[in-house]
């Protein structure tokens, strides 16, 4: 940690406090307003009409930051905690508010309105990520708001919004490469010919080292507009993502970290992590008159994930090694031995939906009332490899899963006065699933065997989530906001029902979430949120799968009562608007202060002792979290700016074990400050625009995660050169 860089830019920046970007997107080509599910549909500078926290990062914004991935924006967002795995972005790992970050359980991830997760009610995991390079808008939502969607109404909702049909011709190339043979390529072509748009676009994004990481992705979507009249438009998007990357699970040791000099080695170099996803969607809108409209959304998408991984252990008893050993064999517990098989998690996951709404708005009302028919089914298979390049196996598991959920939702926000506006609401949600195992292990007279069987259970959950909220304008510039609302997240079928066919006692995840907040913008240079918020738990799940590091791996356990407590704020100054000039000096700051801990008795057993580990911190739930970011922009387009993340101490373990263990799986995980910087040049009178970013630019060496078994390096210093052509 490089104290004086903290105090620097604590010294430069007015309190403890980062910017939400607010202004409007600055192309020459305006995009056509496209049927689709919306999360703010009314958006002025203060956000007047939202009841809860929320921020949002539009394309300028983006643009400055020029990220390499989607994480690095979101780091940007107050509340939010982003836990790097591969270094690549490639699979989100998020935060809010003290919830795990572990694959983005607890956060409602949508791409233009709709669900990403492989299955949203029964594995809401994150094994796809929307790539960043596509996306015009991000938008997250804290507040009651979140009970308009659903099924996960706990941490947030974070909606990437791709770019729209343009409404003249138009075409897009954006060219970056850098550090590690990173390069982007995104191209695309929009028109507009009579009453039909459309937008067609292509990313491929690739890099042999960033980190220990190789990958090659390709985006393909479209998206069409058509007016069939002046009250009815259709909006279709298609796409197709394919990625191939060496991701694994594997880690260093501590010996290894604190010996340096291997932070990226490959020690799976056979690991393969191949996702190809299809999906589709098509929104009819119809609007009888400004006080009345109806909208219903079909949608539909695949998600093929089929992951090899090398065999390992840490134990130097272990079978059928391949001699290959990481880390120091004198350490018990501090080597890894390669092992001569390899393991085939081969995964295929289908969904489909129907959701509509209907939007009725008088002087008073804006009443929103919808409903959702939802259908998901997930086909595993797990294959035992006889050598670790092995592209098949013996077949060893064999299962389906399916889950049919219904939605109801209504809500209204009333107009009490010009200043006051109160927002009620409730949602109905209703998850039916079953398990079907077919093939697996059993234990038989004392002895495991794998047979085929016929195992088939289900069980069903119903819950009801009310929500209130509201928005004060004290004066013209200031407007205090609050809201409370009941969080839920179903429980994961594969956890909730044994490889036997029993149905655990695994309860759904309920919450009471609690927020005031105050906006505040003084013309255009001045902008201010600060949030004090509260999530209480009745049973807040505790993931203990393999992508959260537990060794067991048997699935997800009642936590118990949890507490999250915390307050969040944001400021955003330009000093050269403030003064009248024509270039703009902008300081930003944002901060999160939270506690997350268990409240209530829950014991674990420790080489047999039991240990309460009430008021322990939750894993993975840093205390503090601070953004800060100095920004000069000329009049003519160019400019300058280096921003801050700092990230405070973490537990990777429920005991909040400090001292690390020899595996580097649990310990306490150090505080750091990653600096950025980025330089942009806009051609006068051309929309031509040059970028160049530097990341960790101090080249500061950190762990980032301990997940999911052994330590991840955060990634060292990247230089990314970019440019951007508009014609």
């Amino acid at each position: 940690m490089k104290k004086w860089v903290i105090l620097c830019w604590m010294a430069m920046v007015p309190g403890m406090v980062l910017a939400q970007e607010f202004d409007a997107r600055e192309d020459s080509v305006k995009e056509l307003n496209m049927p689709q599910i919306e999360i703010l549909a009314q958006r002025d500078r203060m956000l007047s009409k939202v009841p809860g926290s929320v921020a949002v990062l539009d394309f300028k914004c983006i643009r400055k930051i020029a990220p390499m991935h989607g994480n690095e924006l979101f780091r940007k967002i107050p509340g939010l905690n982003v836990v790097d795995e591969e270094g690549a972005g490639l699979r989100l790992n998020i935060g809010i508010r003290g919830l795990d970050p572990d694959r983005s359980r607890n956060v409602l991830v949508l791409e233009d309105g709709i669900p990403v997760a492989l299955n949203p009610y029964g594995e809401p995991e994150l094994y796809f990520t929307p790539p960043i390079d596509k996306m015009t808008t991000v938008e997250v939502l804290k507040g009651s708001g979140q009970i308009l969607f659903g099924p996960q109404t706990t941490g947030g909702v974070v909606n990437l919004i791709s770019a729209n049909p343009p409404e003249k011709e138009s075409s897009t190339l954006r060219f970056r490469a850098g550090t590690g043979g990173f390069v982007s390529t995104y191209a695309s072509y929009g028109n507009t010919i009579d009453k039909v748009g459309f937008l067609v676009s292509y990313l491929n994004k690739r890099a042999d080292k960033i980190g220990a990481t190789r990958f090659n992705l390709h985006d393909i979507s479209a998206k069409l507009r058509i007016a069939l009249s002046g009250k009815a438009k259709i909006g279709i998007k298609l796409g197709l993502y394919d990625e191939q990357s060496n991701s694994t699970y594997i880690g260093l040791t501590q010996n290894m970290y604190d010996k340096g000099g291997q932070d990226y080695l490959r020690m799976a170099s056979n690991d393969l992590l191949p996702v190809r996803r299809y999906h589709f969607s098509a929104t009819h809108q119809y609007r009888l008159n400004k006080q009345f409209q109806l909208q219903t959304t079909a949608f539909a998408y695949s998600t093929t994930r089929d992951w090899r991984r090398q065999d390992f252990s840490f134990s130097s008893s272990a079978a059928n090694r391949t001699g290959i050993v990481w880390g120091d064999p004198a350490i018990s517990g501090g080597a890894i031995y390669m092992l001569k098989t390899n393991t085939h998690r081969n995964r295929q996951f289908e969904v489909a939906g129907v959701e509509s709404q209907i939007k009725w708005k008088t002087e008073k009302h804006l009443l929103q009332a919808g409903s959702r028919v939802l259908s998901e089914k997930a086909d595993e298979q797990l294959l035992l490899g006889n050598h670790p390049e092995a592209v098949g196996g013996n077949l060893r598991d064999v299962e389906v899963r399916k889950g049919q959920a219904i939605s109801v939702y209504v809500h209204d926000k009333i107009t009490l006065s010009k200043k006051l506006d109160v927002n009620m609401g409730v949602r109905y949600e209703q998850f039916g699933y079953g398990r079907n195992i077919l093939r697996g292990r059993f234990n038989v007279n004392g002895m495991t065997i794998t047979a085929d069987t016929n195992l088939l259970a289900s069980s069903s959950m119903v819950a009801i989530l009310p929500g209130l909220g509201f928005n004060c304008q004290l004066k013209e510039h200031a407007i205090i906001f609050g809201g409370i609302h009941k969080g839920f997240a179903p429980p994961r079928t594969k956890d909730a029902i044994t490889a036997e066919g029993m149905a655990m006692d695994i309860q759904q995840e309920e919450s009471w979430n609690t927020e005031l907040g105050v906006r505040i913008a003084l013309g255009n240079s001045l902008s201010a949120e600060a949030t004090l918020f509260s999530m209480d738990f009745k049973n807040q799940i505790i993931p203990v799968s393999q992508s959260s590091g537990n060794a067991n791996a048997t699935g997800l356990a009642n936590g118990g009562r949890t507490k999250h407590r915390g307050a969040e704020a944001s400021v955003s100054f330009d000093l050269g608007k403030a003064m009248g000039k024509n270039y703009s000096l902008v300081f930003a700051s944002n901060a999160t202060i939270s506690s997350s801990r268990y409240d209530a008795d829950r014991f674990i057993a420790i080489s047999g002792m039991k240990t309460n580990i009430r008021n322990n911190k939750l894993p993975y739930a840093p205390s503090l979290i601070f953004n800060n970011s100095i920004e000069f922009e000329s009049s003519k387009g160019a400019g300058i700016r280096f921003s801050g993340n700092f990230t405070g101490k973490q537990f990777a373990d429920e005991l909040n074990t400090i001292a690390a263990s020899a595996d580097g799986r649990i310990g306490m995980i150090d505080s750091r400050y990653i600096t950025d910087f980025t330089g942009f040049v806009k051609l006068p009178k051309k929309d031509i625009v040059f970028n160049l970013a530097v990341k960790n630019l101090t080249d500061e060496r950190y762990i980032a995660s301990r997940r999911p078994q052994g330590i991840r390096v955060g990634i060292d210093r990247q230089v990314v050169l970019g440019v951007e052509v508009k014609w």
